[in-house]
């Protein structure tokens, strides 16, 4: 229905509408449509509507903001998109990349999470890296090159390509694991009958999983492990570590394998894990020894790497585990009569927690050092490589280079500050408590 006007009264006593008296006035109102709404005003939104509707569905390389979990919009790329199943055409859900943050929060969201307002044109990648490189510096382009490859440092342009293009989407969301449901960070490559589970649920002691809440219950009635298979060669109040042999336990060492892939964007996936023992990290109680984290490291290493692999699980993290475990490797390299390193390249968080422990051991040992000492005493000292020891006290600016040689400078102000900027340390290793044979002795 249309709007009655309410009739006014003029000087000369006739009555009027207020849309007349306003014409009179020479102050006509823009005609209103059906809804209330001023008709300029309703053809604007059916345009935007028209508009808006022509994009969709969004192509893959399409760039928008999105309403991330901390209720504001960030960029982001689109990676990916699915049918919305009983939808429209149109409907679908979006895969897309947070272009600020790391690979890890890559999520599935809806199109109403989009700003479509705010969607930027398709163009050829390489096109638009092309001009984009011409806008930088040099310095520039170096730092958005270290974030691209960052973690994949041993891969050339067309391998990251190819890596980046077959994990592109996280095939598994979460997991349960003992009490605890864990969101999952990067692809892993599950056999294909699980391609369609969007959850797996883990026996925590021995690492098999599966797709249904039912099946894990009745595997927990059966199963009779109550720690990880292999050697308990360490424990401290409820702490413990069990080095477990790929070779005597392969379906282990490749679940764990399976698992960790899941929080580790760069790690190659071995299902060979003969080569390899893997040190599992647990806390114990009274319903058995559940674990925290794992390192991994090969049998023989020419490279004199301590360590292939290293993983705090998330509900794990910010508790000291992560120092503890790479701690625990350089005990092990001791016990051996070595110096060690890990394998490159180390994920993000793993370059953080490494730099951290290398800062912390060589300013603990420069502070109560008196006199001078060399790197290659400190490297015998800590069983730490000689070019981690020369990298970090590099970056610390507490090394300089005189007649020929390296120098230590030491001043215990810029140590303290240094110590102070490192923080905590990780969890102290009780080395009384390891009761471990090298693999070769034990051979």
């Amino acid at each position: 229905m249309g709007s009655i006007d309410t009739p006014t009264i003029t000087e000369n006593g006739t009555t009027q509408s207020h849309t007349a008296a306003a014409a009179a006035d020479g102050d006509q109102k823009p005609l209103a449509s059906s809804n209330g709404a001023p008709a300029e005003m309703t053809l604007e939104l059916e345009a935007t509507k028209k508009r808006r509707a022509s994009m969709l569905p969004l192509e893959v390389g399409t760039r928008v903001m999105c309403r991330w979990r901390d209720g504001k919009y960030h960029p982001v790329k689109v990676i990916e998109r699915r049918k919305v199943h009983y939808g429209g055409p149109n409907d679908y859900e979006y895969y897309v990349h947070y272009t600020e943050f790391n690979r890890r929060l890559d999520e599935w969201v809806k199109l109403e999470q989009l700003d479509l307002d705010s969607v930027e044109t398709v163009v050829d990648e390489k096109v638009e890296d092309k001009v984009t490189s011409l806008k930088m510096t040099r310095h520039q382009k170096r730092k958005i090159d270290e974030t691209h490859v960052e973690g994949h440092e041993e891969l050339d342009a067309a391998s990251l390509r190819e890596h980046e293009e077959f994990t592109k989407v996280k095939n598994i969301a979460t997991i349960e694991l003992g009490r605890y449901e864990i969101e999952t960070w990067y692809f892993s490559p599950f056999p294909p009958e699980y391609n369609d589970s969007l959850k797996l649920y883990f026996c925590e002691f021995c690492l098999n999983f599966m797709k249904r809440k039912e099946q894990l219950q009745r595997h927990m009635r059966k199963c009779d492990l109550k720690h990880p298979p292999g050697d308990e060669i360490y424990r401290s109040g409820t702490l413990s570590m069990f080095e477990v042999d790929g070779k005597k336990n392969k379906v282990y060492g490749q679940n764990l394998c399976y698992l960790a892939k899941l929080f580790l964007d760069h790690k190659t996936l071995y299902y060979d894990v003969d080569l390899f023992l893997f040190y599992v990290l647990c806390e114990c109680d009274d319903r058995g020894c559940h674990m925290v984290g794992y390192f991994s490291k090969e049998k023989h290493s020419e490279e004199s790497y301590n360590l292939a692999c290293i993983l705090t699980l998330p509900p794990y993290q910010r508790k000291g585990y992560g120092k503890f475990l790479i701690a625990f490797s350089y005990e092990l390299s001791k016990k051996e009569g070595k110096v060690g390193t890990p394998e490159r390249p180390l994920s993000d968080l793993g370059l953080l927690s490494y730099r951290g422990y290398w800062t912390r051991v060589l300013l603990d040992i420069l502070k109560k050092h008196k006199g001078n000492i060399s790197i290659k005493e400190l490297s015998d000292m800590t069983a730490i490589k000689a070019e981690d020891i020369l990298t970090t006290l590099q970056s610390l600016e507490l090394i300089q280079y005189r007649k020929g040689q390296h120098v230590i400078c030491a001043d215990p102000k810029v140590l303290d500050r240094h110590l102070k900027a490192a923080g905590r340390g990780g969890l102290e290793v009780d080395v009384s408590k390891l009761i471990w044979t090298p693999y070769k002795e034990q051979s």
